[in-house]
């Protein structure tokens, strides 16, 4: 495939377009890198936010369970039933 003129390559041996002056070489390498940091901090928040709302959730839920009265008399109430038959 002869797309290039002259037979220039499209792609340096490390990735960056070849055909790019110093300076435009160097904006890209920069902005790729602002591109990597932006991703890596835009997935800690996501994953920070996701367990620390299970987080919540599981506490919430043990604090609505130690709340809850539970449905069925207690022993005593029991013991108090029989001793008057």
């Amino acid at each position: 495939l002869d797309c290039c003129p002259g037979g220039a390559p499209l792609a340096a041996s490390d990735g960056v377009p070849a055909g790019l002056a110093p300076d435009e070489r160097s904006l890209w390498v920069s902005r790729v890198a602002q591109i990597a940091v932006l991703c890596v901090l835009s997935l800690t928040v996501v994953f920070g936010v996701f367990f620390l709302g299970c987080n919540l959730l599981i506490k919430s839920e043990s604090m609505i369970n130690f709340l809850v009265q539970e449905r069925r008399p207690s022993k005593d109430v029991g013991a108090a039933i029989l001793g008057l038959y």
